[in-house]
């Protein structure tokens, strides 16, 4: 008799998702780097004892091989819906020049690396970076590049190489000296990669592990100093789903005041 209202509450949960996501995308449409995020969603049915997505109770038909035996009888279709997963796009944003000599964009694959400090190594595509008081070269967040890149006290010019060699001068000498490699990891499945926010991602099972490698080469991205890669979020691509996901979450609210008004209506036949 409810399962109306189960069909509508799937419906809620999964486009309140989608509403955060969207706002989470607007909200770092500004952000150096920021990868626009999707709401994939699948919909359900359920099988007497047995209520699970429509795409597992087929995968774990088809391994057992009993594809003759499957009981459609007992299939119910449109019985909700549900999120399984929010993927990051990271497709390339577009290039900003400015003024900063560590401001870095990589063009094409790949990402900078940095140590959290807890030892583990994250990875971002923001290359607004910054030398800190002791001449480390860090994130906005403070997290220094793996591996470590210090500039000599004295700096008076950097210059980084598209393959991520960084040189200086110091105190206005007329030669540069080499004082470190900045590096880039690439990922078999990056839409695999866990957000840990601060705009940066960690490794997981379903990314793979991290390939890492000079830029530029071996199909790794190059890098680009005196510029930013932009956020890739289109605004008016999301400003659309919003209105969408907003008109969607109202009928289905209706729905379930529709709904509502029937039980309390059946309620008064009885008394």
């Amino acid at each position: 008799m409810f399962q109306s209202l189960h069909v509508a509450a799937t419906g809620l949960n999964t486009f309140e998702d989608e509403m955060t996501d969207i706002t989470n995308n607007l909200a770092n449409a500004k952000t150096n780097g920021f990868k626009v995020g999707r709401t994939d969603k699948e919909s359900l049915f359920y099988i007497e004892k047995y209520p699970k997505s429509f795409n597992a109770v087929l995968s774990d038909t088809i391994a057992r091989q009993q594809i003759d035996d499957f009981p459609l009888e007992q299939i119910n279709f449109g019985s909700g819906v549900r999120t399984i997963a929010t993927p990051k796009d990271y497709s390339q944003g577009s290039i900003e020049t400015t003024k900063n000599p560590l401001d870095l964009a990589i063009q094409g694959e790949g990402f900078l690396k940095f140590k959290m400090p807890d030892g583990t190594i994250a990875y971002g595509r923001a290359g607004n970076l910054h030398m800190d008081n002791d001449g480390n070269v860090v994130d906005p967040n403070g997290h220094y590049l793996d591996p470590q890149v210090t500039l000599p006290e004295g700096t008076t010019k950097v210059v980084i190489r598209t393959d991520g060699t960084v040189f200086v001068n110091i105190n206005n000498a007329t030669n540069f000296t080499e004082v470190g490699q900045i590096t880039i990891a690439k990922f078999t499945n990056p839409s695999g990669l866990k957000s840990l926010g601060q705009n940066l991602y960690a490794a997981t099972d379903s990314s793979g592990d991290a390939r890492v490698g000079v830029p530029g080469e071996d199909g790794f991205g190059s890098l680009t100093q005196y510029a930013l890669e932009l956020s890739n979020v289109d605004v008016v691509s999301e400003m659309m789903r919003m209105i969408i996901t907003q008109r969607v979450f109202d009928t289905v609210t209706k729905a379930v005041q529709s709904y509502d008004s029937m039980l309390t209506a059946v309620e008064r036949m009885k008394q």
